[in-house]
């Protein structure tokens, strides 16, 4: 018999209003432990409220909500020692090292051996030969991801990501993206708001659409695949994307120390 787990991040009617301006309009969604699930929807729907209400930040004008077993309006502490929540813009000192912002945090969280803490954190983010360089000598998606870092000091079983790749490119997008996806292979609940609907078809396990303050739909990329009228087969000539070229041209290049395989620049003719 095969026991189901408790979600992760339990919803339900919640509700929450600025003066005359209704924001949230009874939300309620579940998150599985482990998995990846998207808030997806434009500007002004309302992502970013629920993710603040979740984090203890704001009051629910009505409705309830557990994270991690834990209510987020009669305990909040215990709430906030389950979650770390990182927002759209990288929060890193820029005038320390990489190293040197985890080692600050995990001292900030009275974390018994620092430097280690801050060591683990850069090999599982891929930035262990960046540690002694300034912060703001990081590209973008190194920023990201040493934001993601320090989030990830002391382990939290949960993660909120507001919009974690507004205003970086492709690449550095990616560079998050698969940072995500080991989150959650190492068990760890990750709830990702969004705007970006390839974000979410390529990340989450489950995705909800915010419209006008509700959950329009929710489901996996299957399920609501399954909403539209079934697919016809045409045969027709597929073109590549931007996307597609982008990759081709610089993609590898940066990676590998190869040169782009476009045509050649006025430098190298």
């Amino acid at each position: 018999m095969t026991v189901r787990q408790a979600p992760a991040i339990h919803v339900r009617g919640l509700e929450k209003s600025y003066r005359r301006l209704k924001v949230l309009r009874g939300v309620g969604f579940d998150v599985a432990p482990g998995s990846i699930f998207a808030l997806l929807g434009s500007n002004g729907a309302g992502k970013t409220t629920v993710v603040r209400t979740l984090a203890t930040l704001l009051k629910a004008d009505a409705g309830t909500a557990t994270v991690n077993g834990f209510d987020v309006a009669t305990q909040a502490a215990q709430v906030r020692e389950s979650i770390s929540l990182t927002g759209q813009f990288a929060a890193v000192d820029e005038v320390l090292s990489g190293r040197e912002n985890l080692v600050l945090v995990a001292r900030l969280r009275h974390l018994p051996n620092p430097g280690r803490v801050a060591d683990d954190l850069l090999d599982r983010l891929s930035l262990t030969d960046a540690a002694r360089r300034k912060a703001s000598t990081y590209s973008g998606g190194m920023r990201r991801r040493l934001d993601i870092a320090m989030s990830l000091v002391g382990n939290p079983p949960v993660i909120f990501l507001d919009e974690p790749t507004t205003g970086l490119d492709p690449q550095a997008r990616i560079e998050v993206w698969r940072t995500v996806k080991e989150l959650a292979d190492q068990g760890t609940t990750v709830l990702l708001t969004t705007q970006y609907l390839a974000e979410a078809e390529h990340l989450a396990d489950r995705i909800a659409i915010l419209h006008e303050g509700r959950i329009i739909v929710d489901g996996t990329l299957t399920e609501l695949r399954q909403l539209l009228p079934p697919a016809t087969v045409e045969y027709v000539e597929k073109q590549p994307t931007l996307e597609d070229v982008f990759f081709a041209i610089v993609g590898n290049g940066d990676k590998d120390g190869q040169q782009p395989t476009g045509p050649a620049s006025e430098e190298q003719r």
